[in-house]
């Protein structure tokens, strides 16, 4: 009998080793896939079982959370969702997260380990901390300025501080509200199929995740590099230009909009962007001179990080020779982000230094410690010094007495450069207004630097020009800046 309770026994003990055994590899080696399965909605009511971190412009809250009463129970809210969308994205329960909501997820919802009280913390109790807060580098009244005067056309602002790389404002029209997308139900996916069905692509965040023909705004970056590489000595002098001027190994002539361009300076093909001057200057440079040049300024890197990722901006590295004459004035295939044009015009604001451009100054706890700090980094040296003062120089005439007046700000010193960029096969399409510029302030610290582009499509094609179109934008947001 004894002998038959002790092979019992020994059989409940193995079969409680092999719980024991089957627990410890469920808790430990499968947890992990357990957790991503789709079927496990544990995860998602754990992880909107507490209200998410908030992230912050100007030192308030433009996100909250709100109690549904549902299983998955706090929802994300927006303040001002719009003006903000193109910062922070949206947290959504049914379509996961994007921009800021999404690179700092770990952050906000209180997963990541910063947030914890102790190494390994999170991974001991198994609980779920108080969501942390992302401070960002964004000022109110500069993204006002932008988010008002783009007015809901098709189009967005870049702004940056050029001496420390900070994002001072950041905006994509038309926006759209990210609440509306926040829930669960028939009505967030009517309104995920209304906005994805837009044709004005309310989504897309045109400031750092859409790329555009540059136009004559790019001849900043082609002048850059003729006068770094000793092409150029004397802005002022003759380029020995022809014009007409044909395209190398063509029959097709360049054409300019300005009169007076044939045998111009470099100063006067700034100031009234001839065509002609800096495709044959991009032509004598050659495809490693202008490679070096756009490379430093941030052209082709995909992996910038703002911490949403960046769409890179693209300088062919193959092209023949009447290709590159077109890239070298931002046109053929050249194409970039208005933030990748706000990088050049801070590069030349700040003597030629590249800072690398950042959204979110610091993160904290709930409680308003901070744990992380962003630090100013150099991101290139784009151009020499006495390049970047003698550019500054010749943008300050493009505002004064050239195509970009309408920049012009009483009391400060502006440069700017106008572009009106092609668009379409055959140039068919709406030409993109562009202006890139900065602004310094009274101490002639440089405050901002500032990119504008406007696709309106609506508009009169002869009426489109950087100038007209772009430059009042900028003009608002700098000095939004200078009154800060």
């Amino acid at each position: 009998m004894i002998r038959y309770i002790r092979r019992a026994a020994a059989l409940c003990l193995l079969l409680l080793v092999a719980l024991l055994v089957n627990a410890a590899r469920l808790q430990i080696f499968a947890a992990t896939e357990l957790d991503e399965n789709p079927a496990n909605r544990r995860v998602a009511i754990g992880r909107y079982e507490e209200p998410r971190g908030n992230i912050l412009v100007g030192g308030k809250r433009v996100t909250g959370s709100k109690d549904s009463g549902q299983q998955l129970r706090y929802e994300r809210t927006y303040q001002q969702g719009p003006l903000y969308a193109p910062v922070t994205g949206y947290s959504s329960q049914t379509y996961g997260t994007t921009l800021l909501e999404n690179a700092e997820d770990d952050i906000l919802s209180g997963a990541d380990p910063l947030l914890s009280p102790l190494p390994f913390w999170n991974d001991i109790s198994r609980k779920q901390r108080p969501g942390g807060n992302v401070v960002t580098t964004i000022r109110p009244a500069m993204q006002r300025a932008a988010f008002d005067g783009l007015g809901g056309k098709r189009g967005a602002v870049a702004a940056i501080e050029p001496t420390t790389g900070k994002i001072l404002a950041l905006v994509s029209s038309p926006s759209y509200d990210p609440g509306l997308l926040s829930g669960t139900g028939l009505g967030v996916k009517t309104q995920w199929a209304r906005l994805n069905a837009s044709g004005t692509q309310p989504m897309l965040n045109r400031a750092i995740r859409q790329t555009y023909p540059p136009g004559s705004t790019f001849k900043i970056v082609t002048a850059a590099a003729a006068l770094d590489a000793g092409l150029v000595r004397d802005v002022d002098a003759p380029t020995g230009t022809p014009d007409p001027y044909v395209l190398p190994g063509t029959r097709t002539t360049l054409p300019n909009a300005a009169d007076g361009c044939e045998n111009a300076s470099l100063a006067y093909a700034i100031q009234w962007s001839c065509n002609t001057v800096m495709a044959n200057l991009g032509v004598k440079l050659g495809m490693a001179g202008m490679l070096d040049a756009v490379n430093k300024f941030g052209f082709n890197d995909r992996r910038l990080r703002i911490p949403s990722g960046v769409a890179p901006s693209n300088f062919d590295t193959m092209m023949t020779v009447d290709q590159l004459a077109l890239s070298s004035i931002g046109q053929f295939n050249t194409t970039a982000t208005p933030l990748q044009m706000a990088m050049v015009s801070a590069a030349v604001a700040n003597d030629g230094e590249l800072k690398y451009p950042y959204l979110v100054d610091r993160v904290t706890t709930s409680g308003g410690r901070t744990v992380a700090q962003t630090h100013q980094r150099r991101y290139q040296r784009a151009m020499n010094p006495s390049t970047a003062q003698q550019l500054q120089r010749l943008m300050v005439t493009v505002v004064e007495e050239g195509t970009g007046s309408k920049a012009a700000i009483d009391g400060a010193t502006v440069g700017g450069k106008t572009g009106t960029a092609q668009n379409g096969l055959g140039n068919s399409g709406t030409p993109y207004a562009w202006f890139i510029s900065w602004a310094a302030d009274q101490v002639g610290q440089p405050a901002v630097a500032v990119a504008v582009v406007v696709e309106d499509a609506e508009a009169v094609r002869g009426h489109i020009s950087g100038g007209g179109a772009a430059a009042p934008i900028a003009r608002a947001v700098m000095a939004a800046a200078l009154r800060d």
